[in-house]
């Protein structure tokens, strides 16, 4: 981590989790391009369900409910899963899906600016992620097009045009994945 030209290190691994408000409070700044590239998925949560919100005001009422949140994996664990990830086999062509996604967020007629290429890195990577969580040793068309919306959709930049229209970044995330054909790879196989 770099602060004011002086880098210092961090543990390994390391994890930053952000908020963002989608709406403009006093005292805040929109992150620019540059900074939100560097996030590796957005999810938006949305609120919760009257229930759930109701369990969360009960559970505040008993003091910090984050004192009673335990570790379930270790660093070691947690390091050994990452590698384990890394192996996750990705057949040429689900990376030329990956590119062709990618490079459909920069051609489209209402992006001002599309999915760089550390945010192509990052759903490769997610896509592989994804594909571990579901038990298997390779990734699929299916772990790209599952992933994409989640790393995409921060780094979309509008067009003018769009924003008049009142589109959402989610919108155009839809209409690409509609737009690009899944390849039919291979399960596993190294060709």
């Amino acid at each position: 981590m770099t602060v004011d030209q002086k880098t210092y290190p961090v543990p390994d691994p390391f994890v930053v989790i952000a908020t963002e408000n989608p709406f403009g409070s006093a005292g805040t700044q929109m992150l620019p391009e540059s900074q939100l590239d560097r996030f590796m998925i957005c999810i938006s949560m949305g609120y919760p369900d009257i229930q759930a919100e109701i369990e969360i005001v009960k559970g505040s009422q008993k003091g910090n409910p984050a004192d009673a949140v335990k570790a379930v994996v270790g660093t070691e664990m947690l390091l050994e899963m990452r590698a384990e990830v890394e192996q996750v086999y990705v057949h040429d062509a689900v990376y030329e899906y990956i590119g062709r996604l990618v490079e459909a967020t920069r051609n489209h007629q209402m992006v001002r600016l599309g999915i760089s290429p550390r945010g192509t890195i990052a759903l490769a990577k997610v896509a592989k992620a994804y594909a571990y969580l579901e038990g298997r040793t390779f990734c699929i068309p299916q772990d790209v097009a599952k992933v994409f919306p989640d790393v995409a959709v921060h780094r979309l930049f509008l067009s003018a045009r769009a924003r008049a229209a009142r589109m959402e970044s989610s919108q155009v995330i839809e209409e690409i994945l509609a737009m690009i054909t899944q390849p039919k790879a291979g399960k596993g196989r190294r060709e």
